[in-house]
């Protein structure tokens, strides 16, 4: 990640939590939430590399299935009776699987929208006590630019972002009724250079990945998503509040296959 040779402490004695962080944009945004002074609470399902990923930049790592409630419910009494406190959550964790809605099955679709969707509904509902209790904070839920347009060729996933992007306006408009101070946002990429997006590429249709070679459509790094959920986590963001924001380079005005 591309950092300053100094921390200029935009994170200074917060507290926060990033799911999905062993690897790609979640680990990027740890490591980058570490370089500004939070304390931060990494969690994955992938132990091994988390607990790994977690040593190198000086973070705590707590294994966590994200589509479990018992799990959540466990990371909550943890926030609660380590730190007292916790001032920011990246809903990060996604799996992604190319399928139309003819191919897909059901078990695939409830397993998507499992991971992608009902873990976000999970960590809002546990932690936004203890986020409120702290005086003010920032939700940070990562959707996708194909929650914003149509894209056949991800039945589930885009449905799943889809439910992200309104589940977000809903907190946000919440915790602005109840005057909580805390604030909450979704950031829709598209392409991103991770491991990830580079297997799922693999399983596409050759015509799809022609189209989008032929349109060359930006593909952002780890570190351009990791940037802007800084700023969305920092005091500096503490007007925008159940905003979308785009990093997509127009994709969402201008889809890459058309």
């Amino acid at each position: 990640m591309k950092l300053s040779e100094q921390s200029k402490g935009r994170l200074k004695g917060k507290v926060a939590l990033v799911t999905g962080a062993a690897r790609g944009v979640g680990f990027a945004t740890a490591q980058g939430f570490c370089h500004e002074g939070a304390t931060v609470l990494m969690t994955d399902i992938n132990s091994e590399q988390g607990e790994a990923a977690a040593a190198q930049i000086g973070a705590r790592f707590m294994s966590l299935d994200v589509a479990q409630e018992a799990d959540w419910q466990r990371c909550a009494a943890l926030i609660a009776e380590d730190y007292g406190r916790l001032d920011i959550l990246v809903n990060n964790a996604a799996i992604l699987r190319s399928s139309d809605i003819l191919q897909e099955s059901l078990q695939q679709w409830r397993e998507v929208m499992a991971v992608n969707a009902d873990s976000v509904f999970l960590a809002i509902h546990y932690l936004l006590p203890i986020i409120t209790a702290s005086g003010a904070g920032s939700i940070i839920n990562m959707s996708s630019s194909s929650a914003l347009m149509g894209m056949p060729h991800f039945c589930a996933y885009t449905a799943a972002k889809a439910a992200v992007r309104n589940l977000t306006m809903s907190t946000a408009v919440l915790c602005k009724q109840q005057g909580s101070g805390v604030r909450c946002n979704s950031v829709h990429p598209d392409g991103i250079n991770t491991k990830m997006a580079r297997e799922i590429a693999a399983d596409m249709p050759a015509d799809v990945i022609a189209g989008y070679q032929r349109t060359a459509p930006f593909i952002c790094q780890p570190e351009d998503v990791a940037n802007t959920l800084l700023f969305l986590a920092s005091d500096e963001s503490r007007h925008i509040n159940g905003a979308a924001i785009c990093l997509d380079n127009t994709a969402t005005i201008h889809p890459p296959y058309l």
